[in-house]
């Protein structure tokens, strides 16, 4: 259909003109997109669906579904180091989340693989040693709305990832007190949420055992300082510093070791890669096959956080690009920034490290000399030599979408 908007688009490329919607052109999905600054690479129907809403004790998040419910972090929450409790993502994979009382709430430890059990209250996990990490909670679908061609799952932008101070307790010091059997291959992960039906599968993971036993692992009951909020785990949580977040388990009730590598539908059927497409180094040995592989550690990544697709900036202004960049925990060894869509980079100055597993600042300034259009990319690389893709490693899934990010600005 010929409309208004299609002439004056096809008189800018005659004219060679850069073509600017004028107010009364935009769209009211438009206008919303701009509004909460969604890429236009997210599906059509993301975008359209997409709302501000606030969960109880949350600011107004991005609401991408609300049984279960999927709420991303607006960009401007991620131009920290800690993201606010109140602005960190929510996600679920099971609609029936209950408001747990603390004090009647117990995490029960044991399984085939423990010499004992026990059970355990919040008061007394607060008793036992406790200690601190600085993690990114990332789910493994971060980024899988951006991807072409587009896939099956939540449409996740750039938000459905947050870095906080985690506190609790080492969970290796907790596995220590029912003692562990020498054929013990994994720990079993349970939390207090449900499905809507008896045949939903229960949200059900497993860690390897070497990897519960790493002293960063906890299962914590502070967030930045404040009892975790409901929508992040209330009371306890698993925290799993460098993986992906689907095994952060939210409200954890119970915790198994077990002798036998778990079969639940989270573990064989979901969350899985195929066997060597990323340079991973983590790997989950017991539940590989043939030809795939449980995702593990978070890849290399960056966001630029200061700049928004179309910006308009004044010739002779400095364009200030600052954002974050993360990775599984070999920490941020650089960030370099083009403004010339990847024909020369210039490394970025990097801000305060606060541990090896968590968001790492950074920013690059320069004043462009003419008028005209701008593409501005971020590219990080982490102390184990991976650097963020050129092109995406397309999977099913969806997971693991580290592209380098490119945002046209206008210098004007």
């Amino acid at each position: 259909m010929i409309s208004r908007r299609s002439l004056l688009e096809a008189a800018a490329v005659l004219t060679g003109a850069r073509f600017t919607a004028p107010r009364w052109l935009v769209t009211p999905d438009e206008a919303k997109a701009q509004e909460l600054n969604l890429s236009a690479d997210l599906p059509e129907g993301a975008r359209a669906e997409a709302v501000l809403d606030a969960l109880p004790g949350k600011k107004p998040l991005i609401k991408l579904t609300y049984r279960p419910p999927n709420y991303e972090t607006p960009v401007e929450y991620l131009r920290t180091d800690v993201t606010p409790n109140d602005a960190f993502f929510v996600r679920y994979h099971l609609s029936d989340i209950p408001d747990v009382d603390a004090k009647t709430w117990q995490l029960a430890i044991g399984g085939d693989g423990a010499n004992g059990e026990t059970r355990l209250g919040l008061d007394d996990l607060k008793q036992l040693p406790p200690t601190e990490v600085v993690a990114v909670c990332q789910c493994a679908g971060n980024r899988r709305g951006l991807m072409q061609p587009h896939v099956i799952g939540v449409e996740w932008g750039n938000g459905a990832m947050g870095c906080a101070r985690w506190k609790g307790v080492r969970l290796k010091d907790l596995l220590d007190r029912v003692g562990l059997k020498r054929e013990t291959v994994e720990i079993v992960l349970d939390g207090a949420d449900s499905g809507a039906s008896d045949k939903t599968p229960d949200f059900v993971k497993s860690i390897p055992l070497w990897k519960a036993l790493d002293e960063s692992t906890l299962v914590a009951y502070e967030m930045n300082g404040e009892p975790l909020p409901h929508w992040n785990g209330y009371p306890a949580r698993i925290v799993v510093p460098g993986w992906t977040g689907t095994y952060w388990m939210k409200q954890v009730v119970s915790i198994s070791a077990v002798s036998k590598p778990f079969d639940g539908f989270w573990m064989k059927s979901a969350y899985r890669i195929p066997r060597g497409k990323f340079p991973l180094i983590d790997r989950f040995i017991s539940q590989e096959t043939d030809v795939n592989t449980p995702i593990t550690e978070i890849v290399v990544n960056s966001l630029i956080t200061s700049l928004s697709a179309g910006q308009k900036i004044p010739l002779g202004s400095p364009v200030n690009v600052t954002g974050v960049a993360w990775d599984g925990g070999y920490g941020i060894a650089r960030v370099d920034v083009s403004t010339d869509n990847g024909r020369t980079w210039n490394q970025a100055a990097l801000g305060q490290d606060l541990g090896r597993f968590s968001f790492r600042s950074f920013i690059y300034s320069v004043t462009p000399a003419a008028r005209g259009p701008l593409v501005v990319t971020a590219r990080a690389t982490n102390k184990a030599g991976s650097t963020q893709t050129t092109d995406l490693i397309f999977n099913p899934p969806g997971y693991h979408n580290n592209v380098e990010q490119r945002i046209a600005i206008d210098i004007v």
